[in-house]
């Protein structure tokens, strides 16, 4: 493909990740994704130079753009060179007219902008957000001694501060990795696994992780756990939480009990666990504002009304949690955002809700204290962004 075909390109499937983002469609990956399977002429050249004008669009335009080609123009504004695929070839876009839109450069739209610097984050933290995102995994104990997994990678980093993991160059096929099929390496953030240590999951412990999804903290769960105890991996979403069991054969993981929850029905299925689990864990559905790094675009599909309904699921799920907490136990709160109205905030208020709970201090290594709990951000801690708060019940 030539520039112009490649710059043409970009600009297709930005307006279709432009209008995915406008109506709650698939993601931008998926969609790209998509593209290159219809278009199987496209060579990994083309496929990368493409990838990489769509993700650098996606992370300059802070407003949502009016169409791909605005995004496009936005970038080129930046990067001048990139003008000259403008040439009206037959398979390139056409040639820049004067007073033509393009789309706003920024961090965000101006109301998650506010909501950011609201709660604690500057320009730099913001910025921040959307660099790329490094590649860590962690290493299973169930089936692996870390240190030779580490030293059989070549350019593995040993992660501060969180024992089993590993920084990756970011080309590493980790998938094509012998230690990845024979299950003794997960990918998973260098933030997701710290605050899943936040728990203190022991060896024989009666665990629920109450939003599992496919299973990602569970399985560090149970390796914080050496296998032994029970632990429960509920969620609501069928085909997500469906991806835990493969996982966990391959992990070596044989403690985990799943259970698909009907929504609006949770308590009531989990009658029976009430006041009993040493561990409730709340990976809670939220705004991802401290995924950006990989998913850019999910900033575009933010509306205010949305993140206040995520933040009244939250209230929902943390409540429901509380009830299946022994006396003495303990409740973790998480969320990969950086929003004090869905971390700080929302512990506050669940400890303003239930009188006796306490916030417990944590020492991660990691993250800052923000209200009850600690917060993660890729500017301070180079990883994604997250809180976590660790609230005792009373005896």
């Amino acid at each position: 493909m030539t520039p112009a075909a490649r710059t043409q390109a970009a600009i297709d499937l930005l307006d279709r990740i432009i209008a995915a983002a406008r109506e709650q469609g698939a993601a931008a990956d998926t969609l790209i994704a998509r593209w290159f399977a219809e278009r199987r002429y496209a060579g990994s050249k083309d496929r990368r130079a493409i990838r990489e004008l769509i993700y650098e669009a996606i992370r300059l335009c802070g407003e949502r753009p009016e169409s791909g080609r605005a995004a496009l123009l936005a970038l080129v504004e930046r990067r001048p060179e990139l003008g000259d695929a403008f040439d009206g070839s037959p398979y390139g876009p056409a040639p820049i007219a004067s007073g033509e839109p393009i789309a706003e450069a920024g961090t965000a739209p101006a109301w998650l902008r506010a909501a950011l610097e609201a709660s604690g984050l500057g320009s730099d933290e913001q910025s921040a957000l959307l660099e790329r995102a490094p590649l860590d995994v962690r290493i299973n104990r169930l089936k692996a001694d870390p240190a030779p997994i580490a030293a059989g990678i070549p350019g593995a980093v040993p992660l501060p501060c969180i024992p089993d993991g590993l920084r990756l160059p970011s080309d590493t096929p980790v998938e094509q990795l012998p230690a990845f099929r024979e299950g003794k390496l997960e990918v998973q953030d260098a933030g997701s696994q710290a605050v899943t240590l936040a728990a203190g999951a022991r060896r024989g412990m009666r665990v629920i992780d109450l939003c599992a999804g496919a299973g990602g903290k569970t399985l560090a769960l149970a390796a914080a756990m050496d296998n032994a105890g029970e632990l429960l991996a509920c969620d609501v979403d069928r085909p997500r939480l469906s991806r835990l069991a493969p996982r966990a054969e391959r992990a070596g993981v044989t403690i985990v009990e799943t259970r698909l929850l009907d929504p609006g029905r949770e308590a009531t299925m989990l009658a029976d666990q009430q006041d009993r689990a040493d561990v409730v864990l709340v990976d809670a559905p939220c705004s991802g504002t401290g995924t950006w790094r990989r998913n850019p675009e999910a900033r575009w599909r933010l509306t205010p009304e949305r993140l206040g309904r995520y933040v009244a699921t939250q209230v929902g799920l943390l409540d429901i949690a509380a009830a299946l907490v022994r006396p003495g136990g303990t409740l973790i709160h998480i969320v990969c955002s950086v929003l004090d109205a869905e971390g700080a905030g929302q512990a506050q208020a669940f400890l303003d809700r239930h009188p006796g709970w306490q916030a417990e201090p944590l020492s991660l290594g990691l993250g800052t204290p923000r209200g009850p709990g600690v917060r993660l951000t890729p500017l301070n801690d180079s990883t994604d962004g997250f809180f976590v708060a660790k609230m005792v019940r009373p005896c």
